[in-house]
Protein backbone atom coordinates (compact mmCIF):
# COMPACT_ATOMS: atom_id res chain seq x y z
CA UNK A 1 0.00 0.00 0.00
CA UNK A 2 1.36 3.40 -0.98
CA UNK A 3 1.19 6.49 1.23
CA UNK A 4 1.07 10.04 -0.07
CA UNK A 5 -0.94 13.26 -0.08
CA UNK A 6 -4.30 14.26 -1.54
CA UNK A 7 -4.60 17.99 -2.26
CA UNK A 8 -8.05 19.46 -2.64
CA UNK A 9 -8.69 22.65 -4.63
CA UNK A 10 -11.61 25.12 -4.71
CA UNK A 11 -15.00 23.39 -4.21
CA UNK A 12 -13.30 20.09 -3.31
CA UNK A 13 -11.36 21.87 -0.56
CA UNK A 14 -14.57 23.38 0.79
CA UNK A 15 -16.42 20.06 0.68
CA UNK A 16 -13.57 18.16 2.37
CA UNK A 17 -13.01 20.88 4.94
CA UNK A 18 -9.26 20.63 4.44
CA UNK A 19 -6.67 21.59 1.85
CA UNK A 20 -4.82 18.28 2.04
CA UNK A 21 -4.66 14.97 3.83
CA UNK A 22 -2.71 11.73 3.61
CA UNK A 23 -3.74 8.71 1.58
CA UNK A 24 -2.87 5.05 2.05
CA UNK A 25 -4.04 3.24 -1.08
CA UNK A 26 -2.85 1.28 -4.10
CA UNK A 27 -5.09 3.00 -6.66
CA UNK A 28 -6.81 6.32 -7.20
CA UNK A 29 -10.18 4.58 -6.79
CA UNK A 30 -9.19 3.31 -3.33
CA UNK A 31 -7.90 6.74 -2.27
CA UNK A 32 -11.11 8.45 -3.42
CA UNK A 33 -13.32 5.84 -1.75
CA UNK A 34 -11.48 6.45 1.53
CA UNK A 35 -11.87 10.23 1.10
CA UNK A 36 -15.63 9.80 0.57
CA UNK A 37 -15.82 7.74 3.77
CA UNK A 38 -13.87 10.36 5.77
CA UNK A 39 -15.98 13.22 4.39
CA UNK A 40 -19.55 12.00 3.85
CA UNK A 41 -21.91 14.38 2.12
CA UNK A 42 -21.00 16.96 -0.48
CA UNK A 43 -17.48 15.71 -1.27
CA UNK A 44 -18.83 12.66 -3.08
CA UNK A 45 -20.87 14.87 -5.39
CA UNK A 46 -17.95 17.22 -6.01
CA UNK A 47 -15.56 14.35 -6.83
CA UNK A 48 -17.83 13.21 -9.68
CA UNK A 49 -17.13 16.51 -11.46
CA UNK A 50 -13.40 16.69 -10.75
CA UNK A 51 -10.36 15.95 -12.80
CA UNK A 52 -7.25 14.52 -11.18
CA UNK A 53 -3.50 14.87 -11.50
CA UNK A 54 -1.24 12.13 -10.17
CA UNK A 55 2.25 13.44 -9.52
CA UNK A 56 1.58 16.16 -12.10
CA UNK A 57 0.19 13.86 -14.80
CA UNK A 58 -3.50 14.07 -15.81
CA UNK A 59 -5.62 10.97 -15.23
CA UNK A 60 -7.92 11.83 -18.12
CA UNK A 61 -10.49 9.15 -18.95
CA UNK A 62 -8.57 6.22 -17.45
CA UNK A 63 -10.53 4.14 -14.96
CA UNK A 64 -9.59 5.19 -11.45
CA UNK A 65 -9.13 1.56 -10.44
CA UNK A 66 -6.33 1.28 -13.05
CA UNK A 67 -4.39 4.34 -11.84
CA UNK A 68 -1.66 3.15 -9.46
CA UNK A 69 -0.43 5.48 -6.73
CA UNK A 70 3.22 5.81 -5.77
CA UNK A 71 4.79 5.96 -2.34
CA UNK A 72 5.19 9.64 -1.48
CA UNK A 73 2.98 10.67 -4.39
CA UNK A 74 0.48 13.49 -4.73
CA UNK A 75 -3.11 13.38 -5.95
CA UNK A 76 -4.45 16.79 -7.01
CA UNK A 77 -8.27 17.04 -6.95
CA UNK A 78 -9.36 19.74 -9.41
CA UNK A 79 -13.02 20.73 -9.67
CA UNK A 80 -14.17 22.64 -12.74
CA UNK A 81 -13.29 26.30 -12.38
CA UNK A 82 -15.64 29.11 -13.42
CA UNK A 83 -14.44 30.63 -16.67
CA UNK A 84 -11.69 28.03 -17.09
Amino acid sequence: MAAGTIRYWAAAKAAAGTAEEPYAAETLAEALDAARERHPGELGQVLRRCSFLIDGDPVGTRGHETVRLAEGGTVEVLPPFAGG
